[in-house]
């Protein structure tokens, strides 16, 4: 970026750790700045390139402290432009006990199937890996309309298939995400902001379901996709490279899904 060129700006959801991770180093070194959100405070041993002047707490959990953090964001936002909105994070209960897994997993160690997931736990998964989705970029229609932004939504290879990590409610959440990209590239294409989905496979992070590994043969690369693979495509997306590009959804699974 040139000294006289406008600083674009990313809002990124789900961003310390895996994709969300190696999503904000690849817009950080092409000179963007990368505004974080999580359910935590910054950390000190922040693993990401932000600094706390740019990370926003939010319970995506919680539709009322949502619409807080969009009012913080929309402050934030000096000039009154958003180039880009990011919606990773996402949370997918475990059978076994422990904390829910944020940021793009693929489920906990036992699966919960229809049976087996509490009301309350499909309340929650949808308000944070759905309608957080609908509160954010309604929220930042403006500022996103103001820099002709783009929108790009996280769902999974799960949203198309019953997967063997992955519980219902994480899976029927991200089929729900595919066909809200859809009507949300018709609502906001007139304004000028193009909304478009990335739908990642097995992907190697920290996150990752014991067995996983048994999947790779059924994968024509026969290996597992990188968090800066994915977050190659998500800046595809971001950029005037794919400015005819919207409503799409693109499959990041190393040929898994044919």
């Amino acid at each position: 970026m040139t000294s006289n060129e406008e600083q674009r700006t990313l809002i990124l959801t789900g961003a310390s750790r895996g994709i969300g991770h190696a999503t904000v180093k690849r817009f950080s070194s092409a000179g963007w700045r990368v505004i974080t959100c999580s359910r935590h405070a910054f950390p000190e041993n922040c693993p990401w390139a932000a600094g706390p002047e740019d990370h926003i707490q939010v319970d995506l959990a919680d539709p009322a402290d949502t619409l807080r953090a969009v009012g913080e964001m929309r402050e934030r936002l000096k000039d009154g432009k958003l180039h880009a909105l990011v919606n990773n994070a996402a949370i997918s209960p475990k059978g076994s006990g422990g904390d829910d897994v944020v940021g793009g997993g693929e489920g906990g160690e036992v699966r919960l199937d229809t049976l087996a997931t509490t009301m309350e736990a499909w309340r929650a998964v949808f308000e944070v890996n759905f309608f957080s989705t609908v509160w954010l970029a309604k929220g930042l229609r403006d500022e996103l309309a103001r820099a002709h932004g783009a929108i790009v939504n996280v769902t999974s290879i799960a949203g198309s298939r019953v997967h063997p990590f992955a519980g219902s409610a994480y899976a029927t959440s991200k089929a729900a995400l595919a066909a809200l990209t859809r009507e949300m590239a018709a609502d906001f294409g007139p304004l000028g902001v193009r909304v478009n989905a990335i739908a990642p496979g097995e992907i190697d992070t920290a996150i990752l379901s014991p067995g996983t590994e048994k999947l790779i043969e059924a994968i024509p690369m026969r290996r597992l996709g990188l968090p800066e693979e994915v977050a190659k495509a998500i800046y595809y997306l971001c950029t005037e490279q794919s400015s005819y590009v919207t409503g799409a959804e693109l499959h990041i699974n190393g040929g898994q899904h044919v």
